[in-house]
């Protein structure tokens, strides 16, 4: 499909694979390039049918309650990043030679139109911290006072970004799995992998093969492919990648720093890689108590922020007054308030287990709520781990009995409340279990380790109806 010029598009027959945040915003762009669009869809609900009718008005063929025939003539397919890739229509695809993209490929392929000057990527994935360190990235980019925006799987459509009437200087991107392999072409300025966790294997179908969709991210890069030290898996990434000359391999730790690295030092955040002498010399960048909330993975998202802002050229000033800045997303460790001496934590957007882990490990004396849906994970390791930080556990939702059964193995001296209803109201009942629960100095902390689609329409709901339920113990 050509350099991504208007010639190219013109008459050509482009099939776009699902409705929603990402299919409606290609099939427009695609269409107004004067491409012959026609958008397949599993669904025919009654929101699919507005949206049809949406794309209809203009002019875009819409084909509902039927996403796996190919329609003829295909030349492209443009998915939905959440289409998994052993759908019938790529199988279609693939035997009549038609490639599929994604909406982050499309974006990338069409970031030149009419000559337009396509702002650098600096490009964050990994299975948790991913949307936190891209907003940090972008609040430290614009406390140096460039044009940027947190985009990508981050809900904020790359496709507007890149073709926008005003340009950017850089784009801060977060990637999903799902994305990066639908994304082949895709080359970095820098990049980060900020941890790698079983996640997604539902979809990808091996950790083999979500680890891979997660390195594509370091493909091509050309100033620094960014890894976590305390994570293997992430630098092995980068020593796999194929990258431009003179790519160089940055590192960030909770500890001191080595050369090349960036980490902590009593208290400071530092950084040994983007200075001068490296080996001998270190600047200081911000201090801990900058980094809200300042629990350890956040402080890891913080360092792995600041690593792809300094391959950019970012000053040591703009990375303290972009963190000081920085305000967390709802559901994210969020206080929300003390009630009898106990604190209570909205962590819903901790849906896996290594979300959780990192959550758990940033407090010591903890009444946990968790469960929901267990997308394939199993919880002993995480279990095992966080056992002697545990005063009591109460667990909801559909897959609550693996987690059961994990703590029976792994922490059988823990009290458990399993809570049968799956209704929403038994988070109210969660929270007034772990009340009774809880002595003065400790922590009720939502970090559930499960999607929360069995109860609730996603996470924020959850973690809301957590807050509305903590709220009225008071009264």
């Amino acid at each position: 499909m050509g350099s991504g010029q208007v010639t190219d598009w013109q008459g050509k027959n482009v099939t776009v694979a699902g409705l929603g945040v990402s299919g409606i915003p290609a099939a427009k762009v695609l269409h107004g390039l004067g491409a012959k669009v026609t958008v397949v869809n599993d669904g025919d609900d009654a929101r699919a049918r507005e949206q049809a009718a949406e794309l209809q008005a203009v002019g875009v063929t819409v084909r509902l309650g039927d996403g796996a025939t190919l329609p003829e003539g295909t030349e492209l397919i443009v998915t939905a990043p959440g289409w998994k890739p052993d759908k019938p229509l790529f199988t279609a695809a693939h035997a009549a030679g038609v490639p599929v993209w994604g909406d982050v490929e499309l974006a990338w392929r069409l970031r030149e139109l009419d000559g337009r000057k396509a702002a650098p990527w600096l490009c964050v994935t990994g299975t948790n911290g991913k949307t936190t360190t891209t907003q940090m990235l972008a609040s430290i980019l614009k406390a140096a006072g460039l044009r940027t925006a947190a985009v990508g799987n981050i809900g904020v459509s790359l496709l507007d970004a890149v073709l926008g009437e005003e340009p950017y200087d850089v784009l801060a991107v977060e990637l999903s799995s799902y994305q990066l392999h639908w994304a082949p072409s895709l080359r970095a300025h820098s990049a980060a992998v900020l941890n790698l966790a079983p996640d997604h294997l539902d979809w990808h179908g091996s950790m083999e093969a979500y680890a891979r969709d997660k390195g594509r991210v370091y493909e091509g890069n050309q100033v620094a492919c960014v890894y976590n030290v305390a994570d293997k898996a992430t630098e092995d990434l980068v020593r796999e990648a194929d990258v431009e000359e003179g790519c160089r391999a940055i590192g960030f730790t909770l500890a001191a720093p080595a050369p090349s690295q960036l980490g902590v030092v009593d208290g400071i955040l530092v950084d040994r890689a983007f200075v001068e002498n490296r080996q001998q010399n270190a600047q200081e960048l911000a201090e801990v108590s900058d980094v809200r909330p300042p629990a350890p993975h956040n402080i890891a998202n913080a360092l792995a922020a600041a690593a792809l802002a300094r391959a950019f050229g970012v000053p040591a000033k703009a990375v303290r007054d972009g963190l000081r800045a920085f305000t967390p997303d709802a559901h994210r460790i969020a206080h929300v308030a003390d009630v009898d001496g106990v604190a209570y934590i909205d962590d819903s957007k901790a849906t896996n287990t290594h979300a959780a882990e990192a959550s758990l490990a940033a407090y010591e004396s903890i009444v946990w709520i968790a469960g929901g849906l267990a997308k394939g994970a199993t919880f002993d390791e995480l279990v095992a781990k966080s056992a002697k930080r545990l005063r009591a556990v109460v667990l909801i939702g559909a897959d609550r009995a693996l987690i059961r059964e994990a703590l029976a193995r792994h922490a059988p001296e823990v009290p458990v409340v399993d809570l049968e209803r799956t209704d929403t109201g038994a988070m109210l009942a969660a929270v007034q279990e772990a009340r009774r629960l809880a002595v003065e100095g400790d922590t009720v902390l939502l970090a559930p380790a499960c999607a929360s689609m069995d109860m609730f329409v996603n996470y924020n709901q959850r973690g809301d109806m957590f807050a509305q339920a903590v709220g009225e113990l008071g009264t």
